[in-house]
């Protein structure tokens, strides 16, 4: 015979409940048992059986008709001889469940004058009724440290570290008078869910006293034992310990660190000139780096000391992932697989060394932009996985796949409450900018949830400002919101068409180098997708995508010869800056670095300055950033008078008719020296239009595929140069050579009268 005594809640609300039992696989007839005892718990049921292994439920009669409860549970020998149920949840424990002792608001009353000064205590509201959730290790004035743990499922948990000797009842040698039980409190949607403790004995400065874990007891998987217990690290868990057997967190102290970038704003969208990276690759192969800091946040920092971005010209650095990924460092580690999305990756430097990269990177006029991976974890190690057991594959965090591992359960409003406050915390912990969300299909990622995360971080005001990035390939349009206060997207259409252009043939079997849809793309994909010119993202190289010398040598006909190479990589680059919409370089673009897709290694050039293609480069770049007429922005610029065509595939022959031939002038404001013409041919030909120039006068050549000519500050361009071209607004049989770009300026209205304006 097999004794077992069972504990029911009272919350049943049942006044005279029994036990249903049966025994699966079986065909013999149920039992029911009636009540053995009353305690403070709730009614129990004694039984004795001639099986180890039952299935049950509660039940009362009431008015010769049955009422169920809505779960049903099994029971197994390792349980042991006495064990405790709750209501609406299936588990069976071992233990007496911990009973709720009050809600989180109430907690948060007692401590919310303790937090310090750059320090995030999660505070999103999944129930629209003010709930604080205070999750992670929150290190208070007082010296305290409050941890907060989410877990619905179960009975006790357990705060562990090498602070108490990671002792608990489970220990081998369990000291009682260091056991650091947890609280259950009413948090999400009003249920018992959070389990909080307040105490002194961590200390963040001593790694000796600073890492912690968390034991759970109940609505986990089974252990090797056989018993429903795991030791889990933190989901909120700002930073790991050295050893992933182990796998400590750590207690941080962010308040620590000393901001110099008090004078910083965000730029707005219109502004930004990307620049993607990768904090290892971007310096591991740097021959004038040291050693000691190569690969990591420090060599990037070096690198922005000494002035590399602001001398290139772009206005924010892109980060690929900076969270914590359990892949190995090289060539080929992008980051990809997020173990944590509020850890910081150890192999890069610290906490402090990341929030140096983002004070230097501000003080030095640029932005910084994180990329977040929210739509699925690593598949080791992942602290997520059966952290909470509710009968899917995975558990609470997950539901079902994606083509890179477990999917993220971003539909569910407690998940999508902690993606929200890792954003915040890296905006109030790190100063970060704004975040570029990893592939973003609805396939893979729940919209409402990124329609969510937009409203609570720039509508309701806690960073207005924030840039919002989304990788969306398919670019679908309900992620832009209100146009310029939705999402931008990566340029998917921009950048394979770009790509067919360039390699001239047909990039992955359904872009082809027509011109249909070359109008489009360059007037930021507004048939396809985008409400605003924010929306765009244009690009042609990127950490997925292979370099433009790869992809024309490996792909295209007959243009594995290093010129064709660089004259189609730097006409890739020209037409990514002129493009309205915002561009985006990958590291190793300015000096036509020839990669394959998935690879951060970067050979620098021995003798960068000297470098002839990224003299170009940076020229280029920083004509986009220093003329408006280049960065036109709005709903609709042709509509309100800002940009007007003057050569199409789909205009006259004589305009580039039939041709893959694009150019465009603007009007950024009402200064007549701010008019600009941008002028594109991507045939492998040489093809004669007739240009139409908005204003008499003298327009100077700024820029083509070879070189730029700058006006001064800068370069000393005048209209004495040969290039100048003198027009009364027709000009006739231009010659537009293969694979060529151009940008004009209009500077003069004639060659003995300087416009007046110049003098105002």
């Amino acid at each position: 015979m097999h004794s077992v005594k069972i504990h029911a809640p009272k919350n049943l609300n049942f006044t005279n409940p029994f036990l249903h039992l049966w025994y699966p696989g079986y065909n013999e007839a149920f039992q029911d048992f009636e009540v053995s005892g009353w305690n403070d718990y709730g009614p129990s049921f004694h039984l004795n059986l001639k099986r180890n292994y039952f299935c049950f439920k509660y039940g009362e009669r009431r008015n010769g008709e049955i009422i169920w409860e809505s779960v049903e549970r099994c029971y197994g020998q390792h349980l042991g001889a006495e064990v405790w149920t709750v209501a609406e949840h299936n588990e069976v424990y071992p233990v007496k469940p911990a009973e709720t002792v009050g809600s989180t608001q109430e907690y948060f009353r007692n401590i919310k004058n303790l937090g310090r000064k750059n320090n995030y205590l999660p505070d999103t509201d999944v129930t629209g009724q003010g709930v604080i959730s205070m999750l992670g290790a929150n290190y208070l004035q007082d010296g305290t440290t409050l941890f907060g743990f989410f877990h619905p499922r179960a009975a006790q948990v357990y705060l562990i570290g090498n602070f108490n000797d990671w002792q608990s009842p489970y220990h081998l040698k369990p000291e009682p008078g260091k056991f650091l039980p947890m609280k259950r409190y009413r948090g999400y949607k009003g249920e018992p869910n959070i389990w909080l403790l307040r105490t002194g004995l961590p200390e963040p400065g001593d790694p000796m006293k600073n890492t912690y874990q968390f034991l759970i007891v109940g609505g986990v998987p089974l252990n090797e034992q056989q018993k429903p217990i795991k030791i889990a690290q933190d989901p909120y868990a700002r930073r790991y310990g050295n050893d992933y057997n182990q796998n400590n967190c750590q207690v941080i102290d962010p308040s620590g660190y000393q901001w110099h970038d008090h004078s910083w704003t965000t730029p707005p969208v219109d502004r930004l000139i990307l620049y993607e990276l990768n904090v290892y690759g971007f310096t591991d192969q740097d021959p004038q780096m040291p050693e000691k800091i190569s690969g990591t946040f420090r060599g990037t920092i070096h690198r922005i000391k000494e002035g590399y971005f602001n001398d290139l010209g772009v206005t924010a650095l892109a980060l690929m992932p900076t969270s914590e990924a359990p892949s190995t460092l090289s060539s080929s580690r992008l980051g990809y697989d997020p173990c944590g999305f509020m850890t910081i990756e150890r192999d890069f430097g610290t906490c402090d060394d990341f929030r140096s990269l983002v004070d230097t990177a501000h003080q030095q006029g640029l932005a910084v932009i994180v990329d977040q991976v929210f739509n699925h974890t690593s598949n080791y190690f992942n602290p997520l996985w059966e952290l909470i057991t509710d009968g899917t594959p995975g558990g609470f965090y997950f539901s079902g796949s994606t083509p890179w591992g477990n999917r993220v359960a971003t539909e569910k409003e407690e998940v999508q409450n902690m993606l929200v406050d890792a954003c915040k915390m890296f905006i109030l912990e790190y100063h970060i900018d704004g975040f570029r969300f990893d592939a973003t299909h609805s396939y893979w990622m729940d919209h409402a949830f990124l329609q969510r995360l937009a409203y609570e971080i720039k509508d309701r005001g806690f960073k207005p400002d924030c840039i919002l990035i989304a990788e969306n390939l398919p670019n679908e349009p309900d992620l832009n919101l209100k146009g310029y206060n939705g999402y931008a997207q990566w340029c998917d259409a921009f950048h394979d068409k770009i790509k067919a252009l360039l390699r001239e043939g047909v990039f992955r079997d359904w872009t082809d180098n027509s011109p249909t849809y070359l109008g489009s793309i360059f007037y930021f994909s507004k048939d396809f997708y985008a409400a605003h010119t924010n929306n765009v993202i244009n690009y042609c190289e990127s950490h997925d995508e292979n370099s433009v010398p790869y992809e024309v040598a490996t792909k295209g006909d007959g243009l594995i010869w290093e010129e064709a190479k660089e004259r189609k990589s730097r006409l890739g680059l020209f037409a990514t800056m002129v493009a309205l919409g915002q561009p985006m370089i990958y590291m190793g673009q300015e000096f036509g670095v020839e990669r394959p897709r998935n690879r951060v290694d970067l050979n620098w050039p021995q003798f960068l300055q000297h470098n002839s293609y990224y003299q170009w480069a940076k020229g280029l770049i920083n004509l986009r950033r220093r003329y408006p007429g280049l960065c036109i922005s709005g709903y609709d610029p042709q509509q309100e008078g800002k940009f007007d065509w003057i050569l199409g595939p789909w205009l006259e022959q004589k305009y580039g008719g039939g041709k893959n031939v694009i150019g465009w002038t603007t009007k950024p404001n009402d200064l007549s020296w701010e008019r600009m013409v941008v002028i594109l041919n991507f045939e492998p030909y040489a093809v004669t239009v007739d240009l139409k120039f908005p204003l008499p006068g003298f327009w100077i050549k700024l820029a083509d595929i070879d070189q730029i000519n700058d006006l001064p500050p800068k370069n000393s361009n005048s209209i004495t140069h040969s290039a100048t071209i003198r027009t009364e607004g027709q000009f006739s049989d231009f010659t537009l050579p293969s694979s060529s770009g151009f940008i004009y300026k209009w500077e003069r209205s004639s060659a003995d009268k300087i416009v007046e304006d110049y003098n105002k």
